[in-house]
C-alpha cells in the first residue's frame, strides 16, 4: 500500500495527477510532461546560465520545484476556479430566471398592440 491515494483514472490530456494523503499534496507530472520539463530546463541553463545542466541534475532541480512550489502553485488555482464559479452562480438566476404567471400579462400586451 502507498502513502499516497492516487486518482489513477487521469484523462489522457492531463500532463500530472494528484495524489492526496490527508493534508499532504503530491503532484505527480506524467512521463512526456517531466520530459519536456527537463528539455525546458536543460534549455534554459544553457541559454541563462553561465554552466549547462545535465539531465539528471534538471530532474532534481524539477522534483523540487514540483515539491516546494506546486502546492503554491496548485492553492492559487483551485482559489482561482472557486472565485470564478463564484462568480458564475452568483449570475446565473439572472441568466436563467424564468418569470413565473406570465400567460396573462402576455396576453394584455398581445391585445393592446392589436387595439
Amino acid at each position: 500500500m502507498t502513502d499516497f491515494e492516487c486518482d489513477r483514472d487521469v484523462r489522457p490530456d492531463m500532463n500530472a495527477k494528484l495524489c492526496v494523503e490527508a493534508s499532504r499534496l503530491k503532484i505527480e507530472l506524467s512521463k512526456e510532461a517531466r520530459s519536456d520539463a527537463i528539455t525546458s530546463i536543460q534549455r534554459y541553463f544553457q541559454e541563462n546560465m553561465p554552466e549547462p545542466i545535465g539531465n539528471m541534475a534538471a530532474g532534481l532541480l524539477l522534483n523540487y520545484f514540483v515539491e516546494e512550489v506546486g502546492p503554491a502553485i496548485y492553492n492559487q488555482a483551485i482559489a482561482d476556479a472557486q472565485a470564478r464559479i463564484q462568480q458564475r452562480l452568483s449570475d446565473i438566476e439572472g441568466e436563467l430566471y424564468a418569470p413565473e404567471f406570465q400567460y396573462w400579462p402576455n396576453i394584455d400586451r398581445k391585445r393592446k398592440k392589436q387595439g
